[in-house]
């Protein structure tokens, strides 16, 4: 095919997902006034995925509403939409990127935003039809499509993704089993009393969750899932099989291009890459993070891809501020809304705020007696108050911060 956009784009955005288009939207309400591309691997426009798990697999949200903007908007901003493009290759010398129809397209500057895609099994029986990933729109049409005939249900990964996913399957009731490695439900991302609260959630909701457990193979019949044999033999029938252990950052094209990185490409506070002219923003940047001491991480968030296009954004249209957001996240299962406020690596305290058997309560996190973040179910109050908390730094007495009676607005130092 020959080129596409002989014109290099002032700003061409690979990634179409929340950071993507919310770095558009930034350049343009910044009366950035040159060319903007958003390119993305998916048909559709710009949607928000954190729904996907929850409310459009539950039903309860049409795929219009996931639109992060209706298709007039990007029309009116003049931003060029290029969907259903997969770029394979960077050229950092030549400022251009190929797509996989063999199409080349030229750029001033690249802002890098493709997310990740889902880390699949290895394991026998991982491509059986029933068997599947949670990051775009298709993939849950295609779990949608099969609840019909679903007679059970089985999630791997105690994770977000995996337990929202059990959450709404059990809502459709559907008979759900979880399947998790580690010891615990959310080891990654939460402390035990968090942890231990939602493995009994899910049990009390009817959820055969097992932790500890090791997959040996996914089972079939005619080529399509049946179930699920652990390691110790056993087997487990389920006929749809949700496989939710992490993603791996779509990053290999700028790896391949020469930049630093390897789990996600490396980007300095600016988000800015090793090679010249290309930035990188959302879950597949590798940065700096104030709130993680410094460390190099990568963060699954919304409130990160935003935060950081942002950033991008500001720096495009003259002003350099570098990325010192607050990490917020948060999940819904059941009845529960949970709210996270900071980053809980490398606490060395818990506290528990409130009585777990309300139903709302805060787990918050301390490191070297400072509050670094706070788990809140069902407590708006805390988590909007505790996020100053979190960003003082703040010692307090673990007793007052058990204290539900005390607003944590209080304890702030003086």
């Amino acid at each position: 095919m020959t080129d596409t956009n002989p014109t290099p784009f002032d700003v061409l955005i690979v990634g179409a997902g929340h950071g993507g288009a919310q770095a558009a939207i930034a350049l343009r309400q910044r009366k950035f006034e040159g060319t903007i591309a958003l390119l993305g691997d998916e048909p559709e426009l710009p949607y928000e995925r954190p729904p996907l798990s929850k409310e459009y697999l539950a039903g309860d949200k049409p795929f219009e509403r996931l639109l992060i903007r209706p298709a007039a908007f990007w029309v009116d901003r003049d931003i060029t939409l290029l969907p259903g493009r997969l770029v394979v290759s960077v050229d950092a010398a030549a400022h251009q990127v190929s797509t996989a129809d063999g199409s080349t397209i030229g750029y001033r500057t690249l802002i890098w935003a493709t997310g990740g895609t889902p880390r699949r099994l290895t394991c026998a029986g991982h491509d059986l039809s029933g068997v599947h990933g949670v990051r775009t729109r298709a993939d849950v049409d295609r779990m949608i499509a099969e609840l019909p005939a679903v007679t059970h249900a089985i999630v791997i990964g105690g994770g977000y993704i995996g337990l929202e996913a059990a959450a709404v399957l059990t809502k459709l009731g559907k008979p759900v089993t979880v399947l998790e490695a580690a010891p615990r439900v959310l080891a990654r991302v939460a402390g035990e009393p968090l942890s231990h609260f939602y493995e009994a959630e899910h049990r009390a909701h009817g959820v055969d969750l097992r932790t500890g457990v090791t997959v040996d193979s996914i089972v079939g019949e005619n080529g399509a899932a049946s179930g699920v044999r652990l390691a110790d033999g056993t087997v487990l029938p389920g006929n749809l099989v949700i496989v939710g252990i992490g993603i791996i950052p779509a990053v290999a094209p700028l790896l391949a291009a020469g930049a630093d990185g390897g789990n996600g490409v490396n980007v300095d506070a600016l988000c800015r890459t090793s090679l010249p002219d290309i930035f990188a923003i959302g879950d597949c940047a590798a940065h700096p993070n104030p709130y993680a001491d410094g460390a190099v991480i990568r963060l699954e968030s919304v409130q990160n891809a935003n935060d950081q296009a942002t950033t991008v954004a500001k720096l495009l249209t003259g002003e350099e501020m570098p990325y010192d957001a607050v990490p917020w996240f948060w999940s819904n299962q059941y009845d529960l809304k949970l709210q996270t406020v900071g980053l809980s690596i490398g606490h060395d305290a818990v506290v528990l705020r409130g009585d777990v058997a309300t139903r709302s309560f805060s787990v918050i996190y301390l490191k070297q007696g400072k509050v670094i973040a706070l788990d809140c179910v069902n407590a708006t109050r805390d988590y909007v108050q505790g996020r100053a908390l979190v960003v003082a730094r703040a010692v307090v007495d673990p007793a007052r911060l058990a204290d539900a009676a005390v607003p944590l607005k209080e304890m702030l130092p003086a």
